[in-house]
């Protein structure tokens, strides 16, 4: 049986340093500020302070999806050394780099007809996505195969719940999941939208609230919902820049649940080219992804 190596595109918003240690293959894609082009998880990437200062003095950034050609490369480097890859790739109702990595691994299996390329649609966002990265490293070093990771990682993923609020209604308005009204009636009025990923691996709007503090508040109020850990996996927490909201969010984890096993990173700068800076999220295990 050969050996196989799970993969995920950068977005997945994990620590690099942590998904090298894991030997995890990241795929990062290209984004642009003004006429500057970039590229997750290689030297050519703003960090994430200077990203999100540019972005908050009024630079427009745009992102494009990890292409076929792209995906195709880094499966064939992958098999070509002798191992099998099982991707995890960020959720194909957000963007169209899921059809891209199944495409190219089709293609490099039909080459290499003695290897697996698996592409698993998390149907997951940012550390939520990275939190299924997490389980699937979990699978595997307790010596689960190949098909049987990908199996247990596409039947448990709806319960990998997301929940998200942002402070600036603008970057929303951009990627059209709120009216240009809505963005600027909510920031004159302090709205704050609070979000989820949908069963269909949708990003939703489903509820406001008035004020920065209460918008934190409510993403803990809807884990208090939905918890139910029965994959015993830490809590994620990712913010646009937004460190000390993003340490609220934990206290109020660790006061109401005990949970001591958090995890807090930065959203990159593809997932926060669409959610702007102070945006912040919380990732755990639920019931399920019903509102």
């Amino acid at each position: 049986m050969r050996e196989f190596i799970i993969s995920a595109e950068a977005f997945c918003d994990m620590d690099p340093a942590y998904m090298q240690q894991q030997h995890v293959n990241l795929m990062g894609a290209v984004y642009a500020l003004s006429d500057d082009e970039y590229q997750e998880n290689t030297p050519n990437c703003l960090d994430p302070k200077t990203f999100y200062d540019r972005l908050r003095k009024g630079e427009m950034p745009r992102t494009s999806q990890v292409s076929v050609e792209q995906a195709r490369a880094s499966f064939e480097e992958i098999v070509r050394s002798g191992k099998d890859v099982l991707h995890i790739s960020f959720s194909s109702a957000l963007s169209g780099t899921c059809q891209s990595c199944t495409i190219a691994a089709n293609d490099v299996m039909e080459r290499y007809p003695d290897s697996k390329v698996l592409v698993v649609d998390s149907l997951s966002a940012s550390m939520g996505h990275g939190l299924l990265v997490e389980y699937a490293l979990r699978l595997k070093a307790a010596g689960k195969t190949i098909e049987e990771t990908a199996a247990l990682v596409t039947q448990n993923r709806l319960k990998f719940c997301h929940y998200f609020t942002v402070d600036d209604l603008n970057h929303l308005h951009r990627g059209g999941r709120v009216s240009k009204v809505s963005a600027v009636v909510g920031g004159m009025l302090g709205i704050k939208p609070i979000l989820n990923v949908n069963e269909e691996g949708k990003l939703i709007p489903f509820a406001k609230v008035r004020g920065r503090k209460q918008s934190l508040l409510a993403l803990v109020e809807n884990m208090k919902k939905k918890y139910h850990n029965d994959l015993d996996l830490p809590v994620f927490i990712s913010h646009g820049d937004a460190p000390e909201d993003a340490n609220f969010v934990a206290d109020q984890v660790r006061e109401h649940f005990g949970i001591q096993d958090i995890r807090i990173g930065t959203i990159g700068p593809v997932i926060g080219a669409h959610a702007g800076p102070g945006t912040v999220a919380l990732f755990f295990i639920g019931k399920d992804r019903s509102i």
